[in-house]
Order: structure tokens, then sequence, then C-alpha cells
């Protein structure tokens, strides 16, 4: 997929919004999607959620089949309600919370010794178990290749070496990554406290 404008990433933002306020205030449903040409391939992402500053909330999906447009509602939505690690959003916690967009580029399978730190995102899968960290983790953890490789395994809930195992397989990809906060001068809904420094991900 190639570069999304402005606007395609302000739908893909105040679609994820609207998920995220319909799960947290428990309404059945999302209603009709936007339609835009641009955002109906099919293509993975990954929703994020922060509540000042502070990880909240995090579920993407990679070949389901679904339209970018699906995708992003349905994260949006599993994000708030359904990761693990967290309690599910409360209404009152919506303002609080900064969403944040990763669409994600065609997987490719990848020799260890080829994978840069602050381009690549990795899946790392071995039989029936998978595990996928984004670009950004590894810049916002300091993490080497190596380390990176390790925690993916990890992830997956191999052993931290196993993707040094020839029956691994190792794939890369790309993010293009963006959040509320790079239009919070067009108001978009959200958190209104000033905006953190923006890194950026290689495509």
């Amino acid at each position: 997929m190639s570069s999304l404008g402005n606007r395609e990433k302000q739908l893909l933002l105040e679609l994820a919004r609207r998920a995220l306020t319909v799960a947290a205030k428990r309404s059945e449903s999302l209603g009709t999607l936007p339609q835009d040409p641009e955002l109906g391939e099919s293509i993975g992402a990954f929703v994020t959620l922060r509540k000042r500053g502070r990880l909240r909330g995090c579920i993407g999906q990679i070949g389901s089949g679904r339209s970018l447009m699906e995708v992003v509602g349905h994260c949006a939505k599993s994000a708030a309600l359904e990761d693990p690690r967290f309690e599910p959003v409360r209404a009152e916690e919506l303002r609080e919370i900064e969403i944040e967009l990763s669409v994600l580029s065609p997987m490719e399978e990848i020799a260890p010794e080829r994978i840069e730190v602050g381009k690549h995102g990795l899946m790392i899968s071995a039989g029936l178990r998978r595990g996928v960290l984004l670009p950004q983790v590894a810049i916002e953890c300091h993490w080497t290749a190596e380390r990176f490789l390790e925690e993916t395994c990890v992830k997956a809930e191999l052993e931290r070496d196993a993707w040094r195992e020839p029956e691994t397989k190792i794939h890369a990809f790309t993010a293009e990554v963006f959040a509320e906060s790079d239009f919070r001068s067009e108001e978009l809904p959200g958190p209104k406290d000033r905006a953190k420094p923006r890194y950026s991900i290689s495509t």
C-alpha cells in the first residue's frame, strides 16, 4: 500500500476514536464505516492506546482478509476491552487516551543480519506460536537487533534464542505510524494535553 495522505490518516483516527468510544460506553454497534477506496485494501494494522503517555492497550491484526477500515475499527475496540494486560477502558478515561495507529506493509521473510532497528517490525513464528513487535518498540526500548529478535521470541512464548533455530521463521515489515497528536491543531477528538515529540518509522 502506498503512503497514506492526511485525509486518510484522519479518517482512520476518527474511526478508531468512534470504536474506542463505543467500546468504553458498552454500546452495541459502531455503525456504518466510512467509504474510501484508498482504505478498502486488506492490510494489517495495530491500534495502540496510551493514557497520559503510558500504554493502555494494544491490539493488531495481520492477514485477516478484512479491509483496513474494518481492521482499525475491530482493533480499536479490542484494544479497549480485550488486551489481557489491562482492565477494560472505562468511559471516564476517554478524554485522557491518545490513539496511535500503525499501518503495516506486507510481511517478508528476512535474514537476522538484515534487520534494521528503527525500520523493521518483526514477526517470529514456530509451529503454532507467533509473536509480533512493532518497529517503534525497539526504538522506545533502545534495543539492538539481537535483543529485538530475543524479545519477539519471548512474545511468541518461545525460548529467547529460538530465532537461531532453522525451523523458526523470521518475517519483517515496516509501519506507517501516526497519532491523534499529529493532527491536534485540527481538533480531532481526544486528550487536550500538549503533544509529545513524535518519532519517525521508515517505510
